[in-house]
């Protein structure tokens, strides 16, 4: 059981309902120490992205990380290009509101193989991670769960985010490991090994798979609340070197529907009850 909340982050998007003001004074209130922000909370604060992060590190919280980039295949040329340029707009909007970390959904387009939907995402990658070098940010591919692997990403493993890290070799480049996208993959704890060994565990999410979902995306439950062996996971992402924060991420309509403040008050519930 953690003894206390100094390793608990929440995202944004958890909390839907509420601004990236309010969340923030909300969350260091209630004793949270670090926040991972959404494109769509950032950009609609008005104070821009340096204010936003002031703001945040006022209220005592860490800003975790910046999500989410990514989508980086496409049929055209042309619009790869453009998510590459829109990458380095979001790495230079993480920068400015001091985010050490973008999170990657790398994508995947309907009408081309898996296949070359990675091989353009090692492509995408390749070319704007001088920026993130530059700009001192890192970049985090997420494996999605592979019911995703039609339109929103084509890597749903750690051995395939291990595979382009490998590729690519730069220190800037790692892995966002969300319980809820790889519980399934009887090759997790060999993929967390390896991935720790390098030094690529960059972010580690939390969440639940309920039991026959009403939603395949807006559905997620409260740790504790599914199916996921969350506890042995994370046994196998510790002894993989990972001390970092662990990151609250739920997609839910009906806890968007409740009263946020109660909301937030079982999240760090089931947190301090996790073995």
């Amino acid at each position: 059981m953690p003894l206390s909340l100094d390793k608990l982050c929440i995202h944004t998007i958890t909390t839907k309902p509420w601004d990236l003001e309010t969340a923030a004074r909300k969350y260091g209130a209630a004793g949270v120490k670090g926040m991972s922000i959404w494109l769509d909370a950032a950009r609609g604060f008005r104070g821009g992205m340096a204010e936003a992060g002031r703001m945040v590190r006022q209220e005592g919280l860490d800003i975790v990380s910046y999500v989410r980039g990514g989508f980086f295949t496409a049929l055209e040329g042309a619009d790869r290009q453009k998510a590459m340029g829109e990458n380095k707009k979001i790495i230079d909007e993480a920068a400015e509101l001091g985010a050490p970390l973008i999170v990657l959904v790398v994508g995947a387009t309907p009408g081309q193989s898996l296949f070359e939907s990675r091989k353009q995402v090692t492509e995408g990658l390749a070319a704007v991670l001088p920026h993130a070098e530059a700009a001192g940010v890192k970049l985090g591919i997420e494996p999605l769960h592979p019911m995703y692997a039609d339109s929103r990403s084509a890597v749903s493993t750690l051995g395939q985010a291990n595979a382009i890290c490998d590729a690519l070799d730069h220190p800037n480049l790692g892995i966002t490991l969300d319980v809820f996208h790889v519980w399934w993959d009887d090759q997790l704890e060999t993929g967390i090994k390896n991935a720790g060994e390098k030094g690529r565990i960059f972010s580690f999410h939390i969440c639940d798979w309920k039991d026959q979902p009403d939603d395949m995306l807006n559905d997620r439950g409260l740790m504790g609340e599914g199916v996921i062996d969350i506890a042995q996971i994370r046994r196998w992402v510790r002894a993989a070197g990972f001390s970092g924060f662990e990151e609250v991420e739920i997609f839910s309509n009906r806890y968007w529907a409740m009263d946020q403040d109660e909301f937030l008050e079982k999240i760090k519930d089931e947190y301090l009850n996790l073995p």
